[in-house]
């Protein structure tokens, strides 16, 4: 079993990363550091591992093999160098980071130091998507062309939510928008153009929806709208040639979920109900085999990738972190 050590106590890691972690069978949870002590006990009593003060001296016991990092992503870059310098492999919430350079530095370094990063994105590991792949290969809807993918929410704690604060990294295109921008990849192909992109934050420090158009190497365009004060959606909807399929519950299918997919062609509808599935197990194990093997080019691939068209989104939108 793998050592692992919680830097945080976010409600993801309690809800759905530290049950799914200790039920994989793959890890051992071993500690769970907060700056506040008190929280670090609560954890720890649930979990029953140990509380640990602070995040340096998690990151520095040698008895850790590795680190998760709920943190909010301001915090993702400091923490996770420190992590990989101290000879832990990784899996972070996404976004990784709130720049490229940052990222660019964290894969440098776990590069040299031969060590896993993962960037938590777990949608993809769910079964559906190989259910539409498997159509999308079998020609049903012929050939692709287009992608739309919307990602958005009411407001959700507007005085608290990190999500709404600069200073943490918040906005909506690192939140919501970066799912819809792997989708596309996840489709269409990691070579993708930012043909144009729009960020609002009407009134907001962060910007709080946007939109943004992609086109891939065959031309092939994705279409993708996010934001935090909007009605409800979580689809992905890919037209072909011959047919379209629309993912409706996209990005939060959760283990208990039974995911629902549309499948159209000529005067044909059909409402496919596909089994539950958890993709939480399914992505820390696939981090624990890339431990194991020590085989994580294809994840430091994917993470500068989305990087860079996170970035390139920002600068043609004429926004920019600091």
């Amino acid at each position: 079993m793998i050592n692992i050590g919680i830097l945080g106590c976010a409600d993801i890691a309690k809800r759905l990363m530290i049950p799914n972690l200790i039920a994989s069978g793959r890890f051992n949870v071993k500690s769970i550091a907060s700056r506040n002590i008190e929280k670090a006990l609560s954890f720890s009593t649930i979990f029953s591992c140990e509380p640990v003060d602070g995040y340096n001296k998690l990151v520095t016991d040698q008895s850790i093999d590795a680190i998760y990092i709920p943190l909010p992503i301001s915090m993702h870059h400091e923490w996770i160098i420190k992590a990989l310098r101290n000879n832990k492999h990784v899996i972070s919430e996404k976004s990784i980071t709130h720049c490229y350079s940052a990222t660019k530095e964290i894969i440098e370094i776990a590069g040299k130091k031969e060590l896993c990063v993962f960037e938590n994105f777990m949608f993809p590991f769910h079964s559906q998507f190989d259910f539409v792949k498997e159509k999308i290969e079998k020609n049903e809807i012929g050939k692709i062309r287009l992608l739309r993918s919307s990602f958005g929410f009411p407001l959700i704690n507007p005085n608290t939510n990190i999500r709404y604060k600069k200073e943490l990294a918040g906005g909506s295109l690192l939140d919501a928008g970066a799912y819809t921008l792997m989708a596309a990849q996840l489709f269409l192909g990691r070579e993708q153009e930012v043909i144009s992109s729009n960020l609002e934050n009407r009134g907001h420090e962060v910007d709080f929806f946007g939109s943004i158009v992609l086109k891939n190497e065959e031309g092939i365009i994705s279409q993708l709208a996010f934001g935090f004060d909007n009605f409800y959606q979580n689809n992905i909807e890919i037209w072909g040639s011959k047919g379209k399929i629309v993912i409706e519950r996209a990005f939060t299918a959760g283990p208990a979920f039974t995911p629902k997919i549309i499948f159209e062609k000529q005067d044909e509808k059909q409402e496919i109900i596909l089994p539950a599935d958890n993709h939480f197990i399914k992505i820390i194990s696939c981090f624990a085999n890339c431990i194991e093997t020590n085989q994580f080019d294809f994840q430091y691939e994917q993470i500068l990738n989305q990087s860079a068209l996170i970035e390139k989104v920002f600068n043609m939108a004429g926004r920019y972190y600091s």
